[in-house]
């Protein structure tokens, strides 16, 4: 499985996902600072308030994993280079599901390294010049730590959405970027009273199911 997810990361057009993995933290990890400052203070009431505005920010990754999923996927469809997976020497759910690994891989561990980036390049910032009432706690830290694992995990299944039936059933590379900036904007139902937990449960659940879909039907397409 590791040398087939390997093998994924050489199919990849590598320039084009470096300068995504190095821009998407870049601009990421000051956008707390910036909704502070230029949009409303509101946002430094508190380091609890700071710690999920970082969640939202985060959320950016799913296009990542939108994008990931038109390179691993349906480029490869497009191509017919996928043709030359097909004839490996093993299942297709086999590997289908080394190529879903590796895109969740990618986007869990982007997201935890942005998550930690982010953390740090606003804390130090705060040290600079003050843009956070009240003092970083322990309880503040502990949630912040437990929300880069638990939150990350969420973003990397939440960007799954697209994968089946845009991803591998449709092939449309531009559908399964339009869902993922659709997922990736979820925070905004807390505007019309919907329960922003739920929805975040409901994506994740589509998300898995969306990665069960592709793995279970995997034999049932073909390479046109």
């Amino acid at each position: 499985m590791t040398n087939l997810m390997r093998l994924e990361w050489k199919k990849l057009k590598q320039k084009s996902i470096v300068g995504e993995v190095v821009i998407y933290p870049l601009i990421l990890m000051f956008l707390p600072v910036y909704f502070i400052e230029a949009v409303s203070p509101d946002f430094g009431k508190d380091y609890a308030t700071v710690i999920e505005l970082n969640m939202f920010i985060q959320m950016g990754f799913i296009l990542f994993g939108g994008s990931l999923i038109n390179q691993v996927f349906i480029d490869e469809y497009k191509n017919k280079t996928i043709s030359l997976a097909f004839r490996y020497p093993i299942s297709r759910k086999k590997l289908f599901t080394a190529k879903i690994l590796f895109i969740g891989l990618f986007v869990f561990l982007l997201t935890m390294i942005s998550y930690m980036l982010t953390g740090i390049a606003t804390y130090i910032v705060d040290q600079v010049h003050p843009i956070i009432q009240g003092d970083l706690t322990s309880f503040d830290l502990l949630t912040f730590f437990s929300q880069m694992v638990f939150r990350s995990l969420i973003i990397t299944l939440m960007s799954f959405v697209p994968l089946f039936y845009f991803g591998i059933c449709k092939r449309a590379t531009i559908p399964t970027v339009i869902c993922a900036i659709v997922v990736m904007q979820s925070h905004f139902v807390s505007m019309i009273n919907l329960n922003f937990d739920l929805i975040l449960t409901v994506l994740t659940i589509l998300g898995v199911v969306s990665i069960v879909l592709s793995i279970t039907t995997a034999e049932k397409f073909g390479e046109i």
